[in-house]
């Protein structure tokens, strides 16, 4: 069985996979009760680790608490001696993303004469194809994930996340290909892909790859 992570380091890793989040959500992703995480986050704002904001209500990590999580996870994953099975499943990660993020763009924007426009989606042939794509990505994503859940236990979630997504999408749900606050294929994706970075303690800015929030650099920002 996978090494668990203790419950302090879930809260933190939780919310610096999301930026900002509540409780319940911080709950859902790291798969503690919400209670208990509502108790943690108190434990950490008394320590200066976190902070709740009112607009928008949310908690957020403060520079102090960003340290923190560096070094927790870090010591975690060095004590359990899965550092060298996370860099290559990170490495694996990377060969998928370009293809991942293609296929994100594709469903939220097409060409049109050479032009690009949002896709609205009635042209069902073009939609097939991607989506046809995307669950041939995920196939090759599937023993990605499932290995990664063999180093620890906290990415056990992935797996069903992303399967969820998927299976979603080919049942006709649009919004569960890229759309934002959802547990879209690509929120799941841009989630993981912070997840490994954090982890490794490595910088996004860094890659070659490209941003990966595919909503802000298209037309129809946000359109599933």
């Amino acid at each position: 069985m996978a090494p668990r992570s203790d419950p302090r380091l879930l809260v933190l890793h939780g919310l610096r996979i999301k930026g900002q989040a509540g409780a319940p959500a911080i709950a859902e992703s790291v798969g503690l009760a919400t209670a208990d995480v509502e108790a943690w986050l108190e434990r950490l704002a008394a320590d200066g680790l976190v902070v709740h904001r009112k607009t928008p209500p949310a908690w957020s990590l403060t520079p102090a608490g960003r340290a923190e999580h560096g070094r927790v996870v870090g010591r975690e994953i060095d004590a359990a001696g899965v550092r060298p099975a996370i860099e290559g499943a990170y490495e694996r990660f990377r060969a998928l993303n370009a293809g991942v993020l293609d296929a994100c763009s594709r469903w939220q924007v097409r060409e049109v004469a050479g032009t690009p426009v949002v896709n609205d989606h009635r042209d069902h042939e073009y939609d097939a194809r991607v989506v046809t794509d995307l669950v041939e990505l995920h196939d090759r994503v599937e023993p990605l994930v499932d290995d990664l859940a063999g180093t620890l236990d906290r990415y056990r979630p992935y797996a069903d996340q992303l399967s969820r997504a998927v299976a979603r999408v080919e049942a006709g749900e649009a919004e569960w290909f890229t759309k934002p606050r959802l547990a879209s294929y690509h929120t799941v994706w841009f989630e993981l892909h912070e997840d490994l970075l954090t982890t490794l303690g490595l910088d996004r800015t860094g890659e070659a790859d490209g941003a990966e929030d595919v909503a802000d650099s298209i037309p129809g920002k946000g359109v599933s």
